[in-house]
């Protein structure tokens, strides 16, 4: 069993998610201290007005607070001006753009990569939120600057009915019960379908660390995107065999179980399947956020080895692998990459989050040439070496 961990509470995370992970919440006082200040109100509202950053700015009425209107990306100053009594700022992905705030991940080592959505900020003046909701997802508020109120209430699904003519899914109720003040560095864990309502005590910033799952739906279609690539399954099936006569307007149930059955086999046997799975999860949910890198050649980096530099995942970036007849297979921002076999324990480690000093161990020409296209489509970053 693992070690206790302080953004827990002080328990294991195979207490966390044998007992809490999507079944209930968990607050823990000064779970995460390094959030505090590491943005500030200002910071948030100039982030938002970057031309690639998603945003949203949510209003309510001065004189009907039950009325709410929603501003989305791109927001400019003239937004901030005349702003009601009660407003909040949302900005996703904060964590491509701060490298601080996107080493916090660490602080979740037990869940892994392709479960992250982003970390989004919400910023709030006293008496702000987004009203009374629940999400499908899992999520982890922080508090990093001033304080939230925080409410739980019952768990909720897709049958839940929300106020009509918001352009917000509302709940029209709560049954509370649970009702706490985050203070910085306060950590609320809020499993999937429970509803919750923060309300801004003060002018407080909210980090929201989210983890989502796909859903079928999309899974199904990039499955099929897949199959529809692969030649060899565009031929005809064999027909069923057929020992007697029938109706010629009925398809019979056998033929319907035949048909699916060829279906479910390539689903059950084929690569494709898993190689859609993955290379889905690897695609990035904001790609415009991905930075364009100053070209870098192999030949570059030979003569920067060993003086300093650190590589690891660009923050923007996905970068997932699975083992398959002992070998590692590696997706990149919804792409396979091919690699050599002996740069996979490196790239292993980057993917699971280490940060590698760029030394001898990466002195290998086709190590080398790996890393410069790893690089050059933003999937590594060189980190300089710290100035003395």
């Amino acid at each position: 069993m693992s070690s206790p961990l302080q953004v827990l509470g002080g328990i294991t995370a195979e207490q966390f998610l044998n007992e809490y992970w999507q079944k209930k919440p968990l607050l823990v006082r000064n779970a995460m201290p390094e959030i505090i200040n590491i943005l500030e109100p200002d910071d948030v509202k100039e982030l938002a007005l970057e031309e690639t950053v998603s945003a949203r700015l949510i209003k309510q009425k001065d004189k009907d607070p039950n009325q709410w209107s929603v501003k989305s990306s791109p927001l400019i100053k003239g937004d901030f001006q005349k702003l009601p009594k009660l407003w909040t700022l949302l900005v996703q992905a904060v964590d491509h753009y701060s490298f601080d705030l996107a080493e916090l991940w660490k602080k979740f080592p037990f869940i892994p990569q392709w479960r992250r959505d982003d970390i989004m900020v919400s910023y709030a003046p006293k008496g702000g939120s987004v009203g009374q909701h629940f999400d499908f997802y899992d999520v982890f508020l922080v508090q990093g600057y001033g304080h939230r109120r925080w409410q739980l209430g019952q768990m909720c699904d897709e049958n839940t009915a929300f106020v009509t003519g918001q352009p917000l899914k509302l709940l029209p109720e709560m049954d509370v019960h649970f009702d706490e003040v985050l203070a910085p560095g306060d950590l609320l864990y809020v499993p999937p379908g429970l509803s919750h309502y923060g309300v801004a005590e003060d002018d407080c910033l909210t980090f929201s660390f989210g983890f989502r799952m796909p859903n079928v739906a999309t899974m199904m279609d990039r499955v099929s995107d897949r199959f529809a690539d692969n030649a060899l399954l565009k031929n005809p099936v064999i027909d069923i065999m057929r020992d007697q006569v029938g109706q010629i307007g009925e398809m019979t149930s056998n033929e319907l179980a035949y048909l699916k059955a060829k279906v479910l086999d390539q689903l059950q046997h084929s690569s494709d399947f898993e190689h859609a799975l993955v290379a889905l999860m690897s695609e990035p949910k904001y790609p415009d956020n991905i930075p364009e890198p100053d070209e870098i050649e192999a030949d570059d980096l030979r003569e920067i080895l060993s003086t300093g530099y650190e590589l690891c995942l660009e923050p923007a970036s996905r970068l997932l692998y699975t083992q398959q007849d002992d070998q590692l297979l590696f997706w990149a921002n919804g792409e396979a990459c091919c690699i050599d076999d002996r740069f996979a324990p490196l790239l292993k480690a980057l993917a699971d989050g280490q940060v590698l000093p760029f030394d001898a161990q990466f002195d290998h020409d086709e190590f080398l040439e790996d890393l410069a296209q790893l690089l050059n489509d933003s999937v590594l970053m060189l980190l300089p070496p710290e100035e003395e």
